[in-house]
């Protein structure tokens, strides 16, 4: 398949020698929809690409962007480790530096696959066989320079291993060894939530938190789930909401995986990678809804009288009566493991939600009164609806 830009309709690209890589020519071969396309440049230089209109955007390297595509040229690089972390490399870019060593800085062979403007594949480092076998492998032993990469590898299996894909023994040796180096202090919160966040959205967000774990990386990066619970966490990760975004479906994802954890706990979890605070209601939330389905099981000591009493307790920890909105989610995520609880919740929040304060008001309640009038209709009507189910 030719994904290639024809330097013919493209006057911009004329005499340059341009290359697809990444991932637009990994998912290609697997038959999986492009998204966004990138480029390698070989033998040119900064000044050229600025002459034929494309516009500088790279702050540690040069990469530019295509004046009417907006798509990203990179010059052909090479890398060198000179610091810690993700960020500590020296960068060298210059139009002797061939294709090859630009691919073989790349995390992984599948990653480090090309294509030619008439698409045939440049694949130095054995990519298509990989990509056939199902294997995420290491292009080099340089794998141990770059903590991230330990993150990429449990996010890749994250989106792959539902298509048969696995780590590779030696790329799994070389994680260890990253870990046990204590490069992965290094890595900033931000940078852990970004790749965390995108493999929450993956088709088995399990994977990475199992792989993460195998390599010790998960005791370095989020402590709380580092336990022997972890298996029966991650069984909680498919019983989510049914949203139509990746990004609900992501954060009510997060929420399970905290949800069993103490308050001390959460917020422990949640300052470790930098949790965003939709991440943090919700993991709250569904803690706050994991709380009440045991107290209504006996699995805690009840600390209020009845069923009705506690399922208000319930509609007024949420904050229903002023963020309606966060109803239907929960009561969605309840069904998964409870469908007679999902079932009264939802008969009470109907039914109590009926019950306005103007009638309150118009019976002559006032202030604090009416407040606990309010209260008090509210859960009378909703343990009756219970007592004559």
């Amino acid at each position: 398949m030719n994904t290639q830009p024809d330097s013919r309709l493209d006057p911009r690209l004329d005499g340059l020698e341009v290359y697809l890589v990444g991932g637009a020519v990994r998912d290609a071969r697997l038959g999986w929809p492009v998204g966004d396309r990138d480029w390698v440049v070989v033998g040119t230089t900064p000044e050229s690409m600025r002459q034929r209109g494309f516009k500088s955007v790279g702050r540690d390297f040069p990469v530019f962007l295509h004046p009417d595509s907006h798509e990203e040229y990179a010059l052909a690089r090479t890398e060198r480790k000179q610091g810690h972390g993700y960020t500590g490399f020296e960068v060298h870019a210059s139009p002797d530096v061939t294709l090859e060593a630009d691919l073989a800085r790349r995390d992984f062979t599948i990653n480090a696959m090309a294509e030619t403007p008439d698409g045939e594949l440049i694949d130095p480092y054995g990519g298509a066989a990989d990509l056939a076998v199902g294997q995420l492998k290491h292009v080099s032993a340089a794998f141990v320079e770059d903590p991230l990469r330990v993150l990429r590898a449990a996010r890749f299996l994250a989106r792959y291993r539902k298509l048969g894909f696995t780590i590779a023994a030696e790329t799994q040796a070389l994680m260890g060894q990253l870990v046990a180096s204590g490069e992965m202090r290094h890595l900033v919160a931000e940078r852990v939530w970004t790749e965390t966040h995108k493999a929450l959205g993956e088709a088995d967000p399990g994977a990475y938190f199992e792989t993460l774990d195998d390599c010790g990386a998960l005791t370095e990066l989020m402590p709380p789930l580092a336990t022997p619970a972890l298996a029966d966490v991650i069984a909680r990760l498919g019983r989510v909401p049914d949203e139509s975004t990746t990004s609900q479906q992501a954060l009510w994802r997060w929420a399970r995986l905290g949800e069993h954890l103490e308050d001390v706990e959460q917020a422990r979890l949640n300052d470790a990678v930098k949790a965003p605070n939709a991440y943090r209601d919700a993991m709250r939330l569904a803690s706050l809804s994991r709380r009440l389905r045991r107290q209504l099981d006996g699995e805690r000591p009840a600390a209020e009288s009845g069923r009705a009493e506690a399922i208000m307790t319930w509609l007024d920890a949420i904050d229903a009566w002023r963020r309606p909105e966060r109803v239907a989610p929960l009561l969605a995520l309840i069904a998964h493991d409870d469908g007679e609880l999902a079932d009264d919740l939802a008969l009470a929040w109907r039914l109590a939600a009926q019950i306005l304060p103007q009638a309150l008001l118009d019976d002559g309640f006032r202030g604090p009164e009416l407040g606990k009038e309010l209260s008090r209709r509210r859960e009378e009507t909703v343990r009756e609806a219970l007592e004559g189910r």
